[in-house]
């Protein structure tokens, strides 16, 4: 059984949304671990607010079939992939880490960049993991997010029924 965490984040529909894209991933994994979910500002284009949490859980799938599987629900929910990379979406699943395997691959990237970029992937990440080590700096997500520039970017956390 491998490890993973998710970012599931959504500005269409944002509540409905992540409660869809939780409810599929309760379908499809086990053990799940259920970060609390934060509002922060669009980052890298102008558009209405997201809202984001992290999800770990347990999987026998491998690596390609977990980003298979996350593309799927976000195709069956209605993500349109000709918008632009940073546009406003009704549910965005990323594969944040899968144990500690590190690869970069045209269409899979783990550990993803932006846990080290993004307040909305490393908050929750630290909330649900704080002892995992990054597979690439080796700090836990809880160094990771002691040190980060919190005045950088803008994020609350709000009460979502999950």
């Amino acid at each position: 059984m491998a490890r993973i965490y998710i970012s599931v984040g959504s500005n269409i529909n944002p509540i409905e949304s992540i409660q869809h894209a939780v409810k599929k991933l309760r379908k499809h994994f086990t053990q799940l671990q259920i970060s609390p979910v934060y509002e922060s500002e669009a980052v890298g284009f102008e558009g209405d607010n997201f809202l984001n949490l992290v999800v770990g859980a347990l999987t026998d799938l491998d690596i390609h079939q977990v980003n298979a599987l996350l593309h799927k629900i976000e195709d069956n929910y209605g993500r349109d992939r000709s918008s632009p990379r940073f546009s406003s979406r009704t549910i965005d699943l990323d594969l944040l880490l899968y144990d500690d395997v590190v690869t970069k691959e045209q269409n899979l990237d783990i550990p993803r960049g932006e846990i080290l970029h993004n307040a909305f992937v490393l908050w929750p990440l630290a909330d649900i993991a704080p002892r995992v080590l990054h597979p690439e700096k080796q700090q836990t997500m809880q160094e990771l997010w002691n040190n980060f520039d919190k005045k950088s970017q803008k994020l609350w956390p709000v009460e979502v029924e999950l």
